[in-house]
């Protein structure tokens, strides 16, 4: 998948779990199930793709050591965030109901050092990241001064209600959209350089 693709396909798969999640929850629970697998891997796909954006936006910035360390940062808070997709994901499968889930997240966030590495700190590193770099973009004026605002609501509104989920994806969509643009004009310059 090429960059353009990735800065549109990546809010697309978190509106899409945004969406499976609030559907998954209309029995009263959420999961385990066909629902809570499928959200979880494309919240997963979603971070995979987050890996190419950072990359891109660690390149747009002359790989600078702020952008640098933004980016290391960046790529940790995803490792973590899909560390905890996976564990969700196997927990939903080894589990009858509900409560068997509840049953084995308390065992696996009784292990040290799990709790705060895969379900809190860890992956806020990912967002405070995301931030930086859309930041740095717009101080170095590759992109505009709305940008990091947009991305910001893209992380708080989620804590709100993880039910606006999708609101932040269409947000993130949004903000995103300049990017996607650029890396696309920037393919068809190199398309005329080399025709």
């Amino acid at each position: 998948m090429n960059t353009r693709s990735a800065y549109i396909a990546a809010p697309l798969l978190v509106l899409a779990y945004g969406l499976i999640r609030i559907a998954d929850g209309f029995d009263g629970t959420r999961g385990p199930g066909l629902a809570w697998t499928t959200g979880h891997l494309a919240f997963s796909a979603a971070l995979i793709l987050f890996i190419v954006i950072f990359r891109d936006m660690w390149r747009i910035l002359d790989r600078n050591r702020i952008a640098t360390t933004s980016l290391v940062i960046g790529l940790v808070g995803i490792v973590c965030a899909f560390a905890q997709f996976a564990i969700d994901i196997v927990v939903g499968l080894m589990s009858a109901d509900h409560d068997a889930m509840s049953v084995l997240w308390e065992q696996i966030q009784a292990v040290p050092g799990v709790s705060p590495a895969v379900y809190s700190v860890g992956p806020a590193l990912f967002y405070l990241a995301q931030l930086a770099l859309v930041i740095h973009l717009a101080v170095r004026r590759q992109v505009k001064p709305w940008m990091p605002v947009l991305v910001l609501l893209n992380v708080v509104v989620p804590l709100v209600s993880l039910d606006l989920i999708p609101v932040g994806a269409v947000i993130m969509l949004v903000a995103f959209w300049p990017l996607a643009r650029r890396q696309a004009k920037a393919g068809a310059r190199h398309t005329l350089v080399h025709a």
